[in-house]
């Protein structure tokens, strides 16, 4: 089954395009993702619609930050690129009539819950700006 990569393909292209000075294309987007100009146009409209990046059109046009990335966290991003369900795993039948099931499903999904609350929450702990100045760290020349 092929991973869900839209989280980690946004984050991404939201700290190419808070590090870049001025607005970038979605051409421009797409060649560093390696993927189609149309591609990014959809998977940006969920961040625009978010309030988190806007687009300019014509000539010096593209993509901008329109937000304050401390206020932002990953979850934020997750959600509005409509990222799917953090788990695709879960049980077969809802309410099942064999005990056996019943037993599995309530073991499986206490740990699939409580993987996902720990997982929700550290998503919605880390902004933005926080993910920026980890990249500031990695690239700043050593002493």
């Amino acid at each position: 089954m092929r991973n869900d990569s839209r989280l980690s393909r946004m984050l991404h292209v939201l700290l190419h395009m808070a590090r870049h000075d001025g607005p970038m294309t979605s051409e421009a987007i797409g060649a560093m993702l390696g993927t189609n100009p149309v591609v990014v146009r959809r998977t940006m409209a969920g961040l625009r619609d978010a309030g988190y990046v806007r687009s300019d059109k014509g000539h010096g046009g593209g993509w901008i930050i329109a937000c304050d990335l401390e206020r932002v966290s990953l979850l934020d991003v997750h959600r509005a690129v409509g990222g799917p369900r953090i788990f695709a795993i879960g049980n077969e039948h809802a309410s099942p009539d064999c005990a056996v099931e019943q037993a599995v499903n309530a073991a499986v999904g206490d740990a699939l819950r409580d993987a996902e609350a720990l997982l929700v929450a550290r998503l919605g702990a880390v902004s933005l700006a926080e993910l920026g100045r980890g990249f500031d760290a990695r690239c700043a020349p050593g002493p």
